[in-house]
């Protein structure tokens, strides 16, 4: 059993590693360690549980739904088992695995959950801060480039899902991607840290789609419906 607070996180930053394959989509180890350290940064100003959020941080993406063929539930119950094991409690092993399983992004019409606790905010803003700003913006063309999706396109547009089926099974374009879920993440930060680290990121993005509309002569965003 692990005793102090370092030699669990050490523990844990060990194993994730080991168990993170060559990854192409953005969802690699060194997105793990941005998304702990921001997550500490958060946790520390919060006065959130470190243990509990760091854990978290370094578990979320364990096994993404959107790279293990859609299960929500495999990456939380592998942080639950190797937690458990390495702490011997079972209260810090739920508390983690509830984390992992309610932070995910769900669509941007999908009903709010239930309301997430303190280290569940923090770990939810470290994650959403990764995916805006400059690394956001290089994440975003990884996944989609990996994952075959088109960068953009005149004849698609981008849709506000309102469901989590629904966003898991959007067929669109990189660009939309933006419209569709990262440039509604600062608005939707939990705490005043992830507010304030979020709007350079999101100036940055829309510099980025300004400039890329420019250059390619196409309007980007939500139809207008009227």
């Amino acid at each position: 059993m692990l005793n102090t607070h370092d030699e669990i996180i050490g523990a844990a930053r060990s194993y994730v590693r080991a168990q993170m394959p060559e990854d192409y989509t953005g969802h690699d180890y060194l997105h793990v360690e941005r998304v702990w350290k921001l997550a500490k940064q958060i946790a520390a100003e919060c006065g959130a549980n470190a243990t509990i959020v760091e854990l978290a941080a370094l578990f979320h993406d364990i096994s993404d739904y959107k790279l293990n063929g859609g299960s929500e539930t495999d990456g939380p119950e592998k942080a639950r088992c190797w937690i458990e094991g390495a702490t011997r409690s079972p209260s810090i092993a739920d508390k983690v695995a509830q984390i992992i399983l309610d932070i995910p992004f769900r669509g941007a019409l999908s009903p709010a959950g239930p309301p997430l606790s303190i280290e569940a905010q923090c770990v939810q803003d470290a994650d959403r801060l990764d995916a805006i700003g400059a690394i956001g913006i290089a994440r975003a063309f990884a996944f989609g480039g990996a994952m075959k999706q088109k960068m953009l396109s005149a004849d698609i547009k981008p849709a506000l899902h309102s469901s989590f089926a629904q966003y898991k099974r959007k067929n669109g374009t990189t660009v939309n991607h933006f419209y569709e879920k990262l440039l509604l993440l600062t608005a939707r930060m939990n705490t005043p840290a992830g507010r304030r680290i979020a709007e350079t990121r999101h100036a940055l993005m829309l510099e980025f789609l300004r400039q890329l509309s420019d250059e390619t002569g196409m309007e980007f965003g939500i139809p207008d419906e009227n």
